[in-house]
């Protein structure tokens, strides 16, 4: 069993034996039978999206299709009934946008012949409505309602024998953000892919080559891989790979070797991906650490900015989306307490819109564990563009938003598979401590022997963090209490408010059940209204300089009738007399509690959320990579 899983009952023991798109593309050519090497690669892609599925198989007549709606399961039925041996073919999970849930809109898609050409996309064509209603006075024939199919009908116009050339000459048509993989029948051993602001990457083997939108597609195959730049048109065959810029080739990047395992893509034993990321977290942060503190000095160089641009700074601006938007807004307490800088997190979908000022004085940090999020990417973006110095932070190398940066720092997590976010947090927050810590030594803002003590400290986090996992707690009971209450509030303050919104967001994100979050200081400026009896009011109520009025507010909540759970800190038996359940979190100083205190949120929303029978790691309407607006 693994660590902690005997101190829970029911399925927390091991198994045995986002208007947005986020579709998963998988392509192989090479000497082997492609279609098992696409259903697996498939199968490691169906997070990013799950509506429908398909394959295109490129046989001596034409090209074949096997299409089906629903998960990845009722697609590997259908396959079943097609004996293709061929070494050739496109596979493609889809996350609807335009067009309904149906066979007809599940990629490959297809032109008027539907036997020569195909291809699969992930992303958006925002301008196709005009593209489709010269393409339908040109007499193409549309079989779907995607904005996709748009692409298959510029291919055949332009096509004319050279499938590599068609597509650099449809890319320049299109507007939005995409990554389109075509095949040919009358190129056998051929795929052609290009990306403008979305996933693309391709993995290199020997006699063969993968064309995916994620590594996870390939992992087990080769850990090779090459990211292509927007608008560089990949040709792949077996035995080679050739990039294309406005038709003209040019020299490929270097390849770069991927160090995770392929056990890393697997569920090691947990019975969800989520459950195991969860488990992972005191790795995910101990790696985020590492050797960026050797003893008690940090290093962390790769900021982008010299040190008198550092001491010159007057503002940090955080963009992000959803739970890294959270980590931000931890980011700006601890940054503000340490670093003595004004710090404003903000939701980049709405600071694009809101004509932010900036000048070179501010610098703008974007968070996004996959690197493209749209709405942060395109925050970064407008904050370069505007002379502000920007900085990334992001789970995986080469992605967009290290393109639109001046520096990247990389949480170090591995991949996570579940759709909602667990170890990406805590690594987020751990390196946005590290980074507080940074700025406060440059800036002269902290003495060093407190910078060291925080050091230690931080160093001891993973090790407290698995004590918290192997620990004994009433999670199990309190969830069997209220799995099937129709609503939870949140609350916090100060470090603990955004711990609050991020359990709530976790709550929300996988059982479905209403739930809101507050600053506890402002419960009674309406949500205090919602509380009735048995209402259960989740409360972070750790040891810091505000515990006092955070058990005032506790005291209003059950004055209402409402069933408290507190997040609390160990030795503190104070909070037995306020909270109905209690459940502890080792010590730790204030500005480093938010990844032991939301540990204990993230396993009530996923015990309460299996005891309702739901699928955590694809909750409904939600996808991991949110790559368009």
């Amino acid at each position: 069993m693994k660590p902690g899983f005997s101190r829970f009952q029911g399925e927390f023991s091991a198994a045995e034996g986002k208007e947005r798109n986020v579709c998963g593309i998988i392509g192989y050519v090479g000497s082997r039978e492609a279609k098992p090497l696409l259903l697996d690669g498939l199968r490691r892609l169906e997070y990013r999206g799950y509506d429908s599925a398909g394959l295109a198989l490129r046989e001596d007549a034409e090209l074949e299709y096997v299409r089906a709606v629903g998960n990845l399961d009722n697609l590997v039925a259908a396959a079943q009934s097609n004996g293709s041996r061929t070494h050739h073919g496109l596979g493609h999970t889809r996350w609807a946008t335009h067009g309904g849930v149906t066979e007809r809109n599940a990629h490959p898609l297809t032109g008027c012949d539907p036997g020569r050409l195909a291809i699969v996309l992930n992303g958006i064509v925002e301008n196709y409505m005009e593209l489709r209603e010269q393409l339908t006075e040109a007499g193409h024939t549309f079989t779907s309602e995607t904005d996709a199919e748009v692409v298959v009908h510029l291919l055949e116009q332009s096509y004319d024998g050279d499938l590599t050339q068609a597509l650099a000459r449809v890319y320049p048509q299109l507007e939005g953000h995409f990554s389109i993989v075509a095949i040919h029948h009358d190129h056998p051993d051929l795929l052609v892919g290009v990306r403008n602001q979305t996933p693309l990457v391709v993995g290199l083997g020997e006699g063969e080559n993968f064309l995916a939108s994620s590594i996870a597609a390939f992992l087990s195959e080769t850990r090779t891989v090459l990211h292509p730049g927007d608008g560089e048109v990949i040709e792949l065959t077996p035995a080679s790979v050739r990039v294309f810029v406005d038709g003209t080739e040019v020299e490929m990047s270097a390849p770069q070797e991927i160090d995770w395992d392929e056990e890393s893509a697997e569920k090691s034993g947990f019975e969800t991906f989520m459950l195991k990321e969860i488990f992972e977290q005191p790795e995910a942060v101990a790696e985020t650490i590492g050797d960026r503190v050797r003893g008690h000095k940090l290093m962390l160089d790769a900021l982008g900015m010299t040190e008198t641009e550092v001491q010159n700074l007057r503002r940090i601006v955080i963009v992000a989306a959803g739970t890294a938007y959270h980590a931000g807004v931890v980011g700006r307490y601890i940054i503000e307490e340490w670093a003595r800088l004004p710090v404003e997190p903000d939701i980049a979908s709405e600071w694009i819109y809101r004509n932010p000022v900036l000048s070179k004085d501010t610098l703008v940090i974007g968070i996004s564990q996959s690197g493209e999020t749209r709405d942060t990417v395109n925050a970064v973006k407008l904050a370069r563009e505007h002379g502000a110095r920007t900085l990334g932070i992001t789970n995986l190398m080469g992605t967009q938003i290290t393109r639109e940066v001046d520096a990247t720092l990389y949480t170090r997590c591995g991949m996570e598979v579940g759709v909602a976010a667990s170890k990406t947090f805590t690594a987020q927050v751990a390196l946005l401590s590290l980074l507080a810590l940074k700025l406060a030594e440059i800036r002269h803002t902290l003495p060093q022997e407190e910078i060291e003590f925080i050091l230690d400290r931080l160093h001891e986090l993973p090790e407290k963090m698995q004590e918290f996992l192997d620990g004994d707690h009433p999670i199990e009971s309190i969830a069997q209490r209220f799995y099937d209450k129709p609503f939870f509030l949140y609350l916090g303050r100060h470090i603990g408010l955004p711990v609050a919104l991020e359990g709530a967001l976790k709550l929300k994100e996988i059982s479905y059940i209403p739930t809101d979050a507050y600053s506890a200081g402002e419960m009674k400026h309406g949500p205090i209204a919602l509380l009735e009896e048995g209402t259960p009011v989740v409360v972070v109520a750790t040891n810091i300089h505000v515990y006092d009025k955070i058990v005032s507010n506790i005291q209003e909540t059950r004055a209402r009738g409402a069933h408290v759970i507190a997040i609390a800190t160990d030795g503190n038996e104070d909070i037995q007399h306020h909270a109905d359940d209690v459940i502890y979190v080792p010590r730790t100083p204030n500005f480093l509690q938010a990844p032991l205190a939301v540990m204990p949120l993230q396993l009530l929303a996923y015990r309460i959320a299996r005891l309702r029978g739901l699928n955590v790691d694809q909750p409904r309407n939600l996808a991991k990579t949110v790559t368009v607006e």
